[in-house]
């Protein structure tokens, strides 16, 4: 699976980026989809994940309420919505996928084999 991310950008504090992720190469309907994010001299972090099936998904405590992951299947996408940024947001945004065993840490980078080049959001104060 290869992954495409887009969708980064400069935004005011407050402001919102919609974040695009496609993956080629094969469909990712059954594959759990994650955003990850690194903030520079930071360690990369959990952002959100949504499960193969759309109907699951979790957030990072810092973001809940102000972003949402989705996706769309038939085109072979994943979305994550960010509103009411914060300059604390600011970091390159990756997206990654995989199929990961039942009860894997859907936090932990590991659990994922396949990433996006990232894209890169700023958040101006």
């Amino acid at each position: 699976v290869q992954l495409q991310a887009s969708g980064g950008g400069l935004v005011q504090a407050g402001g919102s980026l919609r974040l695009s992720c496609v993956a080629s190469g094969r469909t990712i309907i059954t594959y759990d989809m994650a955003w990850f994010r690194q903030a520079p001299g930071k360690e990369r972090e959990f952002v959100a994940r949504i499960r193969w099936s759309g109907g699951g998904t979790n957030y990072a405590d810092s973001v809940k309420g102000r972003f949402t992951i989705s996706r769309d299947n038939a085109k072979n996408t994943v979305y994550l919505q960010m509103n009411s940024l914060k300059p604390e947001d600011t970091a390159v945004y990756y997206c990654t996928a995989d199929r990961p065993p039942y009860g894997s840490m859907y936090y932990a980078g590991s659990t994922y084999d396949y990433w996006g080049q990232g894209t890169l959001v700023t958040v101006s104060s």
